[in-house]
């Protein structure tokens, strides 16, 4: 009877040892663990619009391509028509350029380079310079 009190105790022992390592990892992982993050990119978006104005907007995102950081930008509104290829944009912060009516349209600029792609496929990488510029008909 002796033994059995013995090995009680043991088992009770081993379960509080087993129960404060459990609440002790779980506390290091929850004061460890890596904090989440506005974005992992920060990128710059500039607006130049028809009278050459410029407005910055700096984003930190997540953003694989360049609408979805847009869509991110606060205060950057933008529109245009869906296709096949994504979005055409016509209108930036209230401001449309129209190619069918006076032969304007909004470019944009990847680092200083006019970009290769559409919002939608435009990659977006960590320290990207972004301009969207109103262009007039020539």
């Amino acid at each position: 009877m002796a033994e059995n009190k013995r090995m009680d105790k043991k088992v009770i022992i081993g379960a509080a040892v087993l129960a404060a390592a459990v609440v002790m990892m779980a506390a290091g992982f929850f004061l460890f663990r890596e904090k989440p993050v506005e974005g992992s990119k920060a990128i710059v978006i500039e607006v130049v619009d028809n009278e050459q104005k410029t407005v910055t907007y700096n984003v930190k995102t997540d953003a694989e391509y360049l609408r979805q950081a847009m869509e991110e930008a606060e205060g950057l509104e933008f529109s245009g028509a869906e296709s096949e290829y994504g979005m055409m944009v016509d209108t930036v912060n209230g401001i449309t350029a129209d190619y069918n009516v006076n032969g304007a349209y909004w470019s944009f600029y990847v680092n200083g380079g006019y970009c290769n792609y559409g919002i939608d496929t435009q990659p977006v990488q960590d320290g990207d310079t972004f301009r969207i510029e109103y262009t007039p008909a020539q």
